[in-house]
Formats: C-alpha cells, structure tokens, sequence
C-alpha cells in the first residue's frame, strides 16, 4: 500500500520515500535494472522541481515544510513507458572515454549532460577487473531512475585504454530525459508568467518549485506536466542546403531541438547531419543515430566492418538509405560517401568471399573484416578499395578483394535498384546541375572529438 498525504491539501500526492519503494516495484519486469533511491539519491534534485523517471520528467511539490510529493499517476506512467521499453543488450552505443571532452558545467545554471556524469563516476569508480564486452558490477547507481551500471560494457583493444558501452535503447532513453530537463527552466517560466506568479529565486540545479496550495477550494493547484513543446517530425526542409553556411545560422542548436530525429523519429534532435564528403545537410537526427550511422574508423582510410552494419545494409537498409541520399551530392550520383561505400563493398559486394571456420553451432565467418582504400580523397574515382580478414584463427591475414571505385558505384547502383526502389528511382546522373566539381574531402571522424554531448 502506498503511502499517500493528507486528502484536500496535496491532492493525490505521494511522498518521496513511498514513491521511492514504488518505483522498483512497478517496474520489476523492465528489460533495465531501476533504483530504489530514484527519487531522493543523487541525481534526483526534487528540490529543482522535479525528478527524471526514465524519459518522463515527473514535477515535484512541496508538501509541507520539507516534505515533498509526486503525483502517484506520474511515477505509474513512467513506470509504464519503461516497461514497455524493448532493449537488445548487444545493441551498443560508445559513451566514452572520448579525448578533448570537458569538465561537468559549472556554475552556469544547467546540469551536467549524463554523459559526463557517468565520465565522472566511472573516473571516481572504476569497474572492477579487466572487463572485455563483459557488464561490469560497479557500486549503485542511476541515472533517471534506471541503474546505468548493470548494463555498463567495458571493452578493451590491444593494449587501448578500456571503452564504456550502453545499449542504444538506454542511450535514447536517457537523451530524452536530458532533452526534457534542458527544457524544463524555459517552461517553468513560462507557466509562471500565465499564472500570474511573482518569480522567485531559483534553487541550485534548476527552477523554484511551485508550493502546493493549502485547503479544499476549488482554486488550489495539484502537480500539473510542464507544457513542453512537442518537437515535430523533419520532412525535409533543409534538403539543398549546405552544412558551412546552415551550421552558422543564429540560433540553429534550439531550431534542431525542435525537430525529432529525422531517422529514427522518435528522439528529439540534437545534431545536424550532414555529408561529410560532399557539405549538404542530410536531416537534424539524435545522438543514438548519428553514432549509428558514423564510420567505424580504424584510421583516417581504414574502416571496421562490425555488427552495426546489419541494421545500416540489412534489417533497416531502406530507412538508412533514404537518409543518406538526403545529400544532394549523393543522391545526384547514386552513390554514398566514400567511408560507406567501402563498408558497403566489404560487407554486401564481398560477402561470398570471405572465409569461414568451424564453430560449435556450425560455421561462422572467419576473423574480423577491414576495409581500406588508396588514393585522393579529392578524387573518390582514382580510390582502390582492399577488403581483408584480420585476426583469421589460423593467424592469416587474407585479402579478399581489391575493387575500383568506379565498379563499386556501379555495383552499389544495382544493388540499391533491388533493396531500395522508391530511393533509387529519386537518384539518377540527370540531377548533377550546380553540383560542385571535385567533392570536398572526406572528414574522418575517428572518435567523436569535439560533439557536445560525445
């Protein structure tokens, strides 16, 4: 039984504590480990006005003289959407450590992203022992109601500092959450302002909570949602233009937060996308995607052939390259960025060619594949690309197929032709007019150095 205040002057309103015992029990079948302490233990700030539950953000009131309140209605929602949150645990986004990433915010009235809180704690707390693609055991902790560090993932390479991993339904989750927390300052004043409320001197962390009114009359005021605005779906209106010039426009980070993810469509935006080869602006997309959809370089011309490209070149082909050919210069010449086409060439052109070896549930494809290519990156014609195996169990490193650029244009051609007919049939030569003579040259992006939020 939940514990509830006193009727007629909170208003349905739990405390802290009983909606802290709530809170795991309601989502004892989520596919994420939650807390017990998600309303009262760092993170949680009830005192800002409200709390983060999942991608929920619940408001807080106070009850009485230091006793504060959620509305029970608001933490079975979030427990809801949280179990209803489907999670593939070897569906993985990197979350860090990243090179040239700064200290949490200080002093400027935002919290820190949870990003770098999760860069701090791990800094603070170590996993323990050697973790390669193993969840580590860490001390508890949690981040919008949702222990992160069961599901944490440290991978090691070759000697590399280790590297911390979520899976991508956690990541989305908790951008969602940070999106609706950026919000909340603006909203809180926003409602003030309608209601006539005298503004008052915010608390550490975040906006002066609202008092819940005293008494039975018709007037008093229960804990009301914040009327944030909802970030409405991309279709396309920024088709055409170049990344340098739209990038540069005043106030364009709040522009992209109002849109959703131009891929996934679900999660508000926080990045523009854009063709690093050719400069067009591909679609506003959040920042489980636009991991998704980077390169997994090795080096500057080299690129793993992982897992991630069963979704990009398999289950979901169609929905990525649709966003692709979003770029003007890739759509004209029925073609992806260089980066891509090399993934694609290894991954699809070349899958018959490469090796397998006995396993105990049958064959399984040989080593690790690798893809690199020579030549300027001025000129993508002139591009050799090497598809090879590394780390063969027989310790060979095997070449499986070298292929000229031009051949694996036309190759990929074909194959869009079959797997993607509606964005096929937008391509074609006949759409070249105004495109630029040489592309620009490819950036790589070996580690997400300089993004915000990475």
């Amino acid at each position: 039984m939940t514990e509830r205040a006193k009727p007629g002057r909170a208003h349905g309103l739990i405390s802290l504590e009983a909606a802290d015992a709530l809170w795991p029990a309601l989502t004892s079948r989520a596919a994420l480990p939650t807390s017990s302490g998600a309303l009262t233990r760092p993170p949680a700030h009830p005192r800002s006005g409200y709390v983060l539950l999942g991608g929920r953000l619940v408001p807080t009131t106070e009850i009485d003289d230091g006793r504060w309140g959620v509305a029970e209605s608001e933490v079975r929602r979030a427990a809801a959407e949280l179990n209803a949150l489907r999670v593939d645990r070897r569906d993985l986004v990197r979350v860090g450590p990243f090179r040239g990433t700064s200290a949490p915010d200080r002093d400027t009235g935002t919290a820190p992203s949870w990003r770098r809180r999760v860069a701090t704690e791990l800094r603070r707390t170590p996993p323990p022992g050697p973790a390669r693609g193993r969840a580590s055991d860490g001390p508890s902790s949690h981040l919008a109601g949702v222990e992160w560090r069961r599901v944490l993932v440290e991978r090691g390479c070759d000697g590399a500092r280790p590297t911390w991993w979520l899976p991508r339904a956690l990541v989305r989750l908790l951008d969602a959450a940070e999106h609706a927390e950026t919000r909340w300052p603006r909203t809180a004043r926003v409602r003030g302002a309608a209601a006539g409320e005298r503004p008052a001197r915010p608390a550490p962390g975040g906006p002066t909570p609202r008092r819940a009114e005293d008494g039975d009359g018709a007037g008093a005021a229960g804990p009301a949602r914040p009327a944030t605005p909802t970030p409405r779906p991309y279709t396309r209106q920024w088709e055409d233009r170049r990344y340098s010039v739209l990038s540069r426009e005043p106030g364009i980070a709040l522009k992209i937060a109002g849109w959703l993810c131009g891929v996934c469509g679900e999660t508000p935006a926080t990045v523009l996308d854009h063709c690093h080869e050719h400069g067009y602006v591909r679609a506003p997309v959040c920042q489980s995607c636009n991991t998704r959809e980077r390169p997994d370089h090795l080096y500057a011309t080299d690129v793993r052939v992982a897992g991630r490209y069963t979704r990009l070149f398999g289950s979901d082909a169609e929905v990525w390259l649709r966003h692709w050919h979003r770029c003007t210069g890739c759509r004209a010449r029925t073609v992806l960025p260089l980066p891509h086409l090399a993934a694609w060439t290894a991954f699809v052109d070349c899958r018959p060619l490469r090796p397998t070896h006995r396993a105990p549930r049958g064959r399984e494809p040989c080593g690790a594949l690798r893809v690199s290519w020579t030549g300027s990156h001025y000129t993508p014609g002139s591009c050799l690309l090497t598809v090879v195996v590394d780390r063969c169990p027989s310790g060979e490193h095997r070449v499986l197929a070298r292929v000229r650029y031009r051949d694996a244009v036309e190759r990929f051609g074909a194959w869009l032709a079959q797997t993607a007919p509606a964005v096929a049939e937008a391509a074609g030569p006949e759409r070249t007019d105004d495109l630029p003579a040489r592309p620009r040259p490819v950036v790589p992006d070996t580690d997400g150095d300089g993004l915000a939020l990475f």
